[in-house]
């Protein structure tokens, strides 16, 4: 690994254990055992790190979203393993963007640096509704479908039932997310007529 990995799975360490909030960039830089100063030659900021960390060091949802391809595959299949993926993302994510929620001030400021560098929460949604509309336009969802909605109801029930696994301290495992996946996409898919 070269010192950008290195900063990176030290901060997706600390940032899961104690917070973004408290993952300052002079702890990151001691646990990867470099200095602040090499640190910012690699990010500008803490944000930055944060979302690098979404996007490199958790599950690869974005990558996964990133890949989809309409026409390619079975659209149920694509669906079952975007929502395992979520599940297991959502669940990764949650320990290190809860604290951002500890100061009103805090968020703003993130709010505005993620602007600025682009993406944010909403991105999975609006990746996955552009996939979904693609789909239907091949004829491989129903005309009646509506992709975005598609999209937040899948993507909501993942966020929902990672935020209950870790709030309870029960992580679900590949096969129940896989379990998921399926009665998700099958409920999601079968109330879209001729859907599948």
């Amino acid at each position: 690994m070269g010192t950008r990995e290195d900063i990176l799975g030290a901060a997706a360490r600390i940032m899961r254990t104690e917070g973004y909030a408290r993952a300052t960039t002079k702890e990151i830089a001691r646990a990867a055992g470099y200095s602040e100063a090499a640190l910012y030659k690699h990010f500008q900021d803490k944000t930055e790190i944060f979302l690098r960390v979404l996007e490199e060091q958790l599950p690869e949802l974005a990558e996964l979203l990133a890949r989809l391809e309409a026409g390619e595959g079975e659209v149920r299949a694509n669906l079952e393993q975007v929502v395992a993926t979520a599940v297991a993302f959502y669940a990764d994510s949650f320990p290190i963007a809860v604290s951002l929620y500890s100061s009103r001030a805090l968020l703003v400021a993130h709010r505005e640096r993620v602007r600025e560098l682009g993406g944010g929460p909403r991105m999975p949604e609006e990746v996955l509704a552009r996939y979904l509309a693609a789909e239907q336009l091949l004829g491989r969802l129903a005309p009646s479908a509506d992709p975005r909605a598609m999209a937040r109801l899948l993507l909501g029930a993942c966020f929902q039932q990672a935020f209950l696994a870790d709030f309870a301290g029960a992580p679900l495992d590949a096969e129940q997310r896989a379990e998921l996946a399926r009665s998700l996409v099958a409920t999601v898919l079968g109330a879209t007529a001729g859907a599948g």
